[in-house]
């Protein structure tokens, strides 16, 4: 019999639905969130999965197959079934089998202990493994360095190893939060940013919407640590944006803070760095000359910006950097190509995460009002459309030249907005640019120029700029309240989910909406891109009103 006082339903393919209206339902979240993954959250029911490496983040914070079990049935509203509790043991118990520690005294060489002749045998007889492990009694040698990329391999073959190596203290260094801004404004954390920062326990991620607040939370755990701090992240602008928010924040100097990029080449107890800088080399066979970086401090902590960038090749470089504390910030570790679990095994498990709705109901972040815009190819390019390949389809449909009416229409509409105009092909951009007499900011646009527009926009001088996928990362611009999407990269969902997080800071106006316009060529391969696009942003509970457009002449066009 069912006990509708209970917010949780156990279904057999261990995916978990919570009724977010049940008067229980916060004590059931906090209950399953160490060991489920939240993958929808829609307004009235939200979905969470367990899966294997859910369970290994569950077992790598302690807690065994009876605490779940526990969990499960104090908050199910219906009989659990079988089914979902076995295997938990099985896979559970994998976690531990292997365990990594250092050999002896010496710090360059560290060992994988596995007690079980079985798992020691289909570890050695694994071809991906072999050139990094040597065979040693009950185990394996491997070199430091290969600390991270022997992990990753093992999670991918199903094993997560346990790592007991010893991690590095770093130089000490007194880091204390202001109470009140240099800006002038009282300064106090918020709730979920002080849980999220207590919650990290030395390695591990934090999972956060764009606007959130994420910085706050890295500084918050230097200022725990007070320790040497290396802090990776995308771009330039991230570094002076990291940069500026220490010195207005925290009590460090400008002569503790250096940047380090291809414009400065500074170091200090607070380095900030790009990752395109780390992994530069003159020759593609060659050496990372500014590896050397990592060897300049006794580092007590590494934060990488926009993690889920990381199983990208730049991770590679960094791998020995597996002996320090480890702090990933990121929106979101949805990755196109299913590598999640390599931030598990580089940086650690997943520490905290956030329904995006729960944040904007209790008005942390904007409310977004998102509208797919769709509009018919121009009938002079439906020809060239129907005979090209798929990749230059996509193409043909995302320049659209009709979306340049809409685009010109939809700025007219809204103009007390601070608006980003944001695209994928820089032909497209350049024209709008020139139409609307915006600003445009693409790859190639020197840094100094691109600080100097975001300072324009920030101060009001420019209510509009035209953006490349540079800005999909790490852009700080609190005041824009509306972003039209005119093409994307295909059909990633953590592009749209970026893009969205470009406006979704609380904004000082009376109105706090903020609007995504995305504009979509019916009937040809964008919409079909698109939907996939919008996923993520939906199951986070996100809606998508979809209007026609007519053009009517040339000159405009309506919504219906």
């Amino acid at each position: 019999m069912a006990n509708t006082t209970k917010a949780l339903i156990v279904q057999s393919d261990r995916t978990l639905l919570l009724d977010v209206h049940c008067e229980n339902a916060e004590d059931a979240r906090q209950a399953i969130i160490p060991f489920a993954e939240l993958e929808k959250s829609p307004e009235h029911i939200h979905t969470y999965r367990i899966t294997p490496l859910s369970l290994w983040n569950a077992a790598s914070a302690g807690l065994t197959p009876k605490d779940i079990v526990k969990a499960l049935k104090e908050h199910t509203r219906y009989e659990i079934p079988d089914s979902i509790i076995e295997g938990f043991s099985l896979l559970m118990s994998r976690y531990g089998k292997i365990r990594m520690i250092q050999e002896g005294d010496d710090s360059s060489t560290l060992f994988l202990q596995i007690d079980d002749e079985a798992t020691r045998l289909e570890i050695g007889e694994s071809k991906a493994l072999k050139k990094y492990l040597t065979k040693s009694s009950k185990g394996f040698l491997l070199p430091l360095v290969n600390r991270g990329t022997v992990k990753r391999e093992l999670i991918r073959i199903g094993w997560p190893v346990k790592d007991e190596a010893p991690l590095a203290k770093g130089e000490d260094l007194e880091i204390k939060l202001r109470d009140t801004c240099v800006s002038g404004r009282p300064f106090v954390p918020r709730d979920y940013q002080v849980t999220a920062a207590t919650a990290f326990g030395g390695h591990g991620v934090i999972v956060l919407p764009c606007g959130s607040g994420k910085t706050i939370v890295g500084m918050q755990i230097m200022a725990m640590l007070k320790t040497n701090t290396l802090i990776l992240t995308t771009n330039v602008a991230a570094v002076h944006q990291w940069i500026d928010e220490l010195l207005d924040k925290t009590e460090l100097t400008k002569e503790q803070i250096a940047e380090y990029s291809g414009d400065n080449k500074s170091v200090a107890p607070v380095t900030v760095a790009t990752y395109q800088i780390i992994s530069w080399r003159p020759e593609k066979d060659g050496d990372f000359p500014h590896f050397k970086l990592f060897r300049e401090r006794a580092w007590g902590l590494v934060i990488y910006d926009e993690v889920h960038l990381l199983p990208a090749p730049v991770f590679r470089v960094t791998a020995e950097l597996q002996a320090i504390r480890r702090l990933g910030l990121t929106a979101t570790l949805i990755r196109e190509d299913g590598e999640e679990d390599a931030v598990f095994s580089l940086v650690g498990p997943k520490r905290y995460d956030v329904p995006w709705k729960d944040l904007e109901t209790k008005g942390w972040i904007a409310e977004a009002l998102c509208t797919e815009i769709r509009l018919d190819l121009p009938q002079k390019l439906r020809i060239a459309y129907a005979t090209a390949p798929k990749r230059e389809k996509y193409r043909i449909a995302a320049e659209n030249p009709l979306k340049e009416d809409i685009v010109l229409q939809l700025i007219l509409n809204h103009k007390e907005e601070q608006i980003l105009v944001i695209g994928q092909y820089l032909t497209q951009l350049d024209s709008i640019s020139k139409l609307l007499n915006a600003p445009l900011i693409t790859g190639k646009t020197p840094n100094a120029e691109r600080e100097r527009i975001y300072s324009s926009f920030k101060k009001g001088e420019v209510r509009v700029i035209v953006v490349s996928k540079v800005a999909n990362f790490a852009i700080d611009l609190p005041d824009a309240s509306m972003a039209v999407q005119v093409s994307g990269s295909f059909g990633s969902r953590q592009e749209e989910a970026q893009r969205l997080g470009r406006i979704l800071r609380p904004k000082a106006a009376k109105s706090d909406n903020s609007w995504f316009f995305s504009l979509v060529s019916g009937y040809t391969v964008e919409e079909e891109f698109a939907a996939n696009r919008q996923k993520f942003l939906t199951e986070q509970g996100y809606k998508y009103a979809i209007q026609k457009w007519e053009i009517n002449n040339p000159d405009s066009g309506t919504a219906k």
